[in-house]
């Protein structure tokens, strides 16, 4: 118990700039004194209690001094070196006058002795030593202050480096797994065959020009999803065409029964967004809504910005009407996707960002994501 009190003291010593002065107050003018008894009070035989008082009171009246000299140190800090040195000094010269002054005429009203006033010069002299040791000591605890606000600025700067580092190596793990859950789910073998007998039977027809486009698509695509790292951002624009590549695919499997609707704000073009970011919310419209209704559906894609919010709405029209939200939010409906989407945000954003399911009157899921509104920096770059 008394270890711990004395390591909690401590502690609290070293972080504390007002508890370091508030002792040097205290060791100081105790050691003032006491050397005055030792060396002067015993030393002329004056034992009793009003020269004692007196050694007492003029350490007391020293740590009081010290007080504005402290105040007027503080306020010429930032002054260049030599114009601090000479005030510093011209400052301790006028405390260290003040002081003898009173010493004298309270010593001379103690021991009633005459003739004290032609010692002036001794005591005077005595006076600027003390207070020229006071200030040397304050101004190396002064810097040891300074060193240690160095220091721990160092440190915490250290600390951010290394929450920024282990933030982006989380946000790298959780992008590749979000890319090899994107691969699974996207490029598994039933949407592979589904996309081969596409382009087969476009081969039967003799459509030979849809075929060899729907090829460049799919390679296209393919090449996009394996080269492209997840955990960096890219232009809006750039990641909607890497969209389009895939819609274009799906579009040959589903036919008039896919019917996009996208209306991106000029100004969100150049925006920053996580690559990838929309392909599970589009994949999960495709798999539930329109996959799942005879006569298709509308997938919308929505971006606005919102003073320094990017604002990306995703939503289908749904299977059918009256569709449960937990339903639809449960791991075994849609929740795969829409939970590798919110993992990605949280490991690129921690808290800044907003996510949010809501249910469309059609029955349909609509996604909305707020992130922090970023610019590419060519964009950027040409504003300026």
């Amino acid at each position: 118990m008394p270890d711990r009190v004395i390591k909690k003291v401590v502690e609290s010593l070293y972080q504390s700039p007002a508890y370091q002065f508030w002792l040097l107050q205290l060791v100081y003018w105790s050691g003032v004194s006491l050397v005055t008894f030792f060396t002067l009070t015993l030393w002329y035989g004056h034992y009793g209690w009003m020269h004692i008082s007196h050694t007492i009171f003029q350490g007391l009246l020293g740590a009081a001094l010290a007080l504005p000299l402290r105040n007027f140190y503080e306020r010429i800090w930032d002054k260049p070196l030599f114009i601090r040195s000479c005030f510093s000094l011209a400052g301790l010269v006028g405390i260290a006058a003040i002081w003898t002054l009173v010493r004298m005429q309270t010593f001379i009203w103690i021991s009633a002795e005459e003739n004290v006033w032609a010692d002036f010069g001794g005591w005077y002299f005595g006076a600027i030593f003390i207070f020229l040791g006071w200030g040397s000591l304050y101004h190396g605890i002064r810097y040891f202050q300074l060193l240690q606000a160095e220091h721990l600025m160092m440190r915490k700067a250290e600390a951010a480096v290394n929450r920024e580092q282990l933030k982006r190596l989380r946000a790298e793990s959780v992008a590749r797994d979000s890319q090899m859950m994107m691969l699974r789910y996207q490029l598994n073998p039933h949407f592979l065959f589904n996309t081969l007998n596409a382009i087969n039977a476009l081969v039967q027809m003799q459509e030979s020009t849809k075929a060899q486009r729907m090829i460049v698509q799919l390679s296209q695509f393919l090449r996009y999803s394996l080269d492209n790292n997840p955990d960096v951002k890219i232009a809006l624009e750039n990641e909607i065409e890497a969209l389009m590549l895939y819609l274009e695919i799906e579009k040959t499997r589903f036919g008039d029964r896919l019917k996009l609707d996208f209306q991106i704000d000029d100004n969100t073009k150049s925006a920053l967004v996580p690559s990838l970011l929309l392909q599970p919310l589009i994949e999960n419209s495709l798999k539930y809504a329109i996959g799942k209704s005879e006569s298709g559906g509308v997938i919308r894609l929505r971006a606005t910005r919102d003073d320094q919010r990017l604002v990306l709405e995703v939503s289908d029209t749904g299977s059918k009407q009256g569709v449960a939200t937990s339903k639809i939010k449960s791991e075994s409906g849609r929740g795969i996707g829409l939970r590798n989407t919110v993992d990605r945000l949280k490991a690129l954003y921690i808290h800044d960002y907003e996510y949010d399911l809501s249910i469309e009157p059609s029955g349909g899921l609509k996604t909305t994501i707020h992130i922090p509104f970023e610019l590419y920096p060519s964009a950027k770059t040409a504003k300026t």
